[in-house]
Parts: structure tokens; C-alpha cells; sequence
């Protein structure tokens, strides 16, 4: 069985490093595929936080910045 591999500072930049951030931000969006949203990648995964994780990877979906 293959493992699938995310470079952490690929992933980190999309959470402005925050780990934090990116377990929010990647929990958030394998609940919205779950919900029926479509991916924004091409994935032969069925795992949703895989999917999720390589939208970050591949900078489709970042964490938004307040405005302060």
C-alpha cells in the first residue's frame, strides 16, 4: 500500500505556518468534500483528508487573512 507524501513546507506556507492552521484548514475542507464539494484536484484517493491535504499541497485553498 502506497503512502501518500505531503511536503510539510509546502503545506506550512498555505497555513502561513501555523500547524495550528493547517490541521483547521485541512479538517474544514475534507468536512466540506464530505459534504458533497467537489475537488479542486485530480485524485484516485478516496480518502477525503488526502484530498484535502493535496489541495494545500498544490496551493487550490489557503487560510484567509483577517483584516485587522
Amino acid at each position: 500500500m502506497k503512502k501518500n507524501y505531503f511536503p510539510t513546507e509546502q503545506l506550512l506556507k498555505a497555513s502561513e505556518g501555523s500547524v495550528y492552521k493547517l490541521a483547521m484548514l485541512a479538517a474544514k475542507r475534507a468536512l466540506q468534500l464530505a459534504d458533497g464539494e467537489k475537488p479542486l484536484v485530480e485524485s484516485k484517493d478516496e480518502k477525503l483528508l488526502d484530498i484535502a491535504l493535496l489541495e494545500i499541497a498544490e496551493g487550490k485553498i489557503r487560510v484567509k487573512r483577517r483584516n485587522k
